[in-house]
C-alpha cells in the first residue's frame, strides 16, 4: 500500500493464500484515485504456503497462467512469503520474478535471524540476475543488523517502517511521503 500510494502504481498479488486478502487490505489503505487493484490469478483459502493451499484444494498452480496485467502505470507485484516460497514442484516465487523480468524491492523484517534471511534472499536474487532496486527495513531499528545488511548488499535504503499500533490510511500516507523522497518522485 505504501509503494502504491507513493508511486500511484497499480497493485497485483498473483497468488493469495488466506483471507482477508492482501488486495482487499491494500485497497482499504490507498487514498489515491489512480491505483488499480488487479485480481489474483489464484485465490486460495488456507493461509499457508501456496503449494500446500493449492494441493488441499486440488488445484495445480501453473506457470503459464500468470500474465502481467495490462496497465500504463508502474505495477507493484507482491509475492507470497519470500522469494523461495514454492508455488508448485520446482516452481517458486523467484521464478515469477524472472518470468516478469521484474525489479525487486527487498523487505527485511528486523528480528533475530534477519541478517541471515535477508542476505540469503539477496544472494538467491543475485544468483538469478534479478535487479534489486533497494531495501525497506520493517520493525524496531537495529543499527548493527541494518549496517551489516546494507554494507554487504550495497543496496540503497529506501525506507524504514517502524512498528505501528495500527496501520491506517494516514500511516500509509506518512510513509509514502518518506518513500517518495527515496525515489525522487
Amino acid at each position: 500500500a505504501i509503494l502504491c500510494e507513493a508511486l500511484h502504481a497499480d497493485y497485483w498479488k498473483p497468488v493469495q493464500a488466506g483471507f482477508p486478502t492482501d488486495s482487499e487490505t491494500a485497497a482499504q489503505l490507498i487514498t489515491n484515485t489512480s491505483t488499480r487493484i488487479h485480481p489474483e490469478v489464484y485465490r486460495l483459502k488456507k493461509p499457508a504456503s501456496p503449494h500446500e493451499s493449492a494441493k488441499e484444494e486440488g488445484i495445480e498452480i501453473k506457470r503459464d497462467q500468470f500474465i502481467l496485467p495490462a496497465t500504463s502505470r508502474d505495477l507493484i507485484i507482491e509475492g507470497a512469503g519470500g522469494c523461495l516460497v514454492p508455488l508448485g514442484k520446482d516452481f517458486f516465487i523467484v521464478d515469477l520474478i524472472a518470468q516478469f523480468k521484474a525489479e525487486v524491492i527487498l523487505v527485511s523484517n528486523l528480528y533475530l535471524g534477519s541478517i541471515n534471511h535477508t542476505l540469503l534472499t539477496f544472494e538467491a536474487l543475485k544468483k538469478r540476475n534479478v535487479n534489486i532496486k533497494g531495501i525497506i527495513f520493517n520493525g524496531e531499528p537495529n543499527v548493527e543488523s541494518e549496517s551489516i545488511i546494507l554494507s554487504t548488499t550495497k543496496l540503497p535504503l529506501l525506507l524504514h517502517i517502524l512498528p505501528e499500533a495500527t496501520i491506517t490510511k494516514e500511516v500509509v500516507q506518512r510513509y509514502a511521503q518518506q518513500l517518495k523522497a527515496s525515489f525522487h518522485v
